[in-house]
């Protein structure tokens, strides 16, 4: 049987659906028009008032938001820039985004708006079907980083108990898992692959855990098939992905109708998919850009979003009844993380697969530049102890080059060579001539 967490609104036809973003935009544009100097600022340049906006088509004319725009407004105007809506002590959260492509932007939230971002968890657990009854641990030691604070807002919106997994090894984690009888586990898929590595080399029995659904978000690998697979196997859970970003919201989860990639929360978020190139749109079924607007954060609003991340619209009404719609394959990477190697395009998620899918793989690295005029593609990998060592990489090589042409060179490393991570992995690097 379908979890909601709001039944009558996921399960809207798309026209009223659509009826229901304009009247929360426009709410949300009335509240800050004037008051939010960052975007007051911005709507001045393309000569937008408030009754301009009569459609949701209207909100093509308003100029897109980047990052770097954000951080510079930061950077100009001291602590917290110019996107608050409100005098500063109506704000009663501080996060800041995890600063790996660039400056950290500092993000705040009132009541309301924190509360809108457990509402969105909401979602992501009754996507995942995890009621009042489950028991769920957060393997994440939580800093300003937002990562899996507002899920924690999220566990008190559907009544479920909350067991903090913060400031421990990640054997202690999996010892206070099993004695707490967690059914539902939060951390980012490389951390839930390290869990299983760790329990393994301690010899810890898993059929003795009471778990039921991993939940996973912070980075792409939770809808990469062989990784998603791999951690449905080692926990005989299922496999959980969700989308977000410290700037934007929670605005993506997973539904019990696997795989059909990842539902918007459309009630909260309007979508758009752009071509990065020249900012049009594309159809649904084609690569693009996410573009966001938040519809319940109006203390620090984001309006024509640029994440940077790469998906795929299907506006197909899915087999768990929502009408919400979906990103095929959840987010395929980042546009511009995409690695053009001797004339083909190569999404890291691509790569993550054809790795994953040998089963003897414990953790890797990947190494794209150039040596001379050519361009080569090396990757590491360590090993479960007593794997063939010489017949691995062979098979790894030969996976890459039969899915996208290209001969990598494939080694192995000694245990323990390579980082291991809790939060986003950083496994692709580059070098130059």
């Amino acid at each position: 049987m379908t979890l909601y967490f709001d039944e009558a609104t996921e399960t809207l036809p798309r026209e009223q659906l659509a009826t229901l973003q304009l009247k929360k935009l426009q709410a949300m544009l009335a509240d800050i028009y004037g008051r939010n100097r960052f975007y007051t600022r911005k709507f001045a340049q393309v000569d937008f008032f408030l009754g301009d906006l009569k459609s949701l088509a209207d909100l093509q004319h308003l100029p897109l938001t980047t990052k770097a725009e954000l951080s510079e407004d930061q950077v100009a105007d001291d602590f917290a820039g110019t996107n608050l809506t409100y005098p500063l002590s109506a704000y009663t959260r501080y996060h800041q985004t995890s600063g790996t492509t660039g400056q950290p932007l500092r993000v705040f939230d009132t009541v309301e708006s924190w509360d809108w971002w457990g509402r969105c968890w909401g979602h992501v657990f009754a996507g995942a079907g995890v009621t009042a009854h489950d028991r769920i641990f957060f393997a994440f030691s939580f800093g300003p980083f937002i990562g899996f604070w507002a899920a924690v807002e999220g566990a008190r919106h559907i009544g479920a108990m909350l067991i903090p997994g913060g400031g421990r090894s990640s054997y202690e984690r999996l010892v206070m898992m099993r004695d707490t009888g967690s059914t539902a586990l939060c951390c980012t898929p490389t951390y839930a692959l390290h869990l299983l590595e760790v329990a393994r080399e301690h010899k810890i029995d898993l059929s003795d855990f009471s778990l039921q659904a991993t939940i996973h978000a912070g980075e792409p690998g939770a809808n990469v098939p062989a990784t998603k697979a791999r951690i449905e196997e080692g926990w005989s859970a299922k496999c959980y992905d969700h989308a977000g970003a410290s700037e934007v919201g929670g605005h993506s989860f997973e539904c019990q109708a696997q795989p059909n990639g990842i539902h918007v929360i459309e009630t909260e978020f309007i979508v758009e998919c752009l071509d990065p190139a020249t900012g049009q749109p594309v159809a649904p079924g084609q690569k693009g850009e996410l573009v966001m607007t938040n519809l319940g954060r109006w203390g620090f609003p984001i309006i024509r979003y640029r994440t940077g991340d790469a998906v795929v619209f299907n506006e197909a009404r899915c087999d768990c009844g929502r009408t919400f719609l979906r990103l095929e394959g959840g987010v395929l990477g980042r546009v511009d993380d995409m690695i053009t190697i001797r004339g083909v395009n190569v999404f890291p998620s691509a790569l993550e697969n054809l790795i994953r899918i040998h089963s003897v793989v414990d953790e890797f690295r990947v190494k794209v530049g150039k040596r001379g005029e050519l361009d080569e593609l090396a990757v590491e990998v360590e090993l479960v102890d007593g794997a063939d060592a010489e017949g691995i990489p062979r098979e790894i090589a030969h996976s890459i080059s039969s899915a996208l042409g290209l001969r990598p060179l494939v080694t192995t490393v000694p245990r323990g060579t390579l980082p291991r991570f809790e939060l986003k992995a950083k496994r692709f690097h580059y070098f130059g001539t």
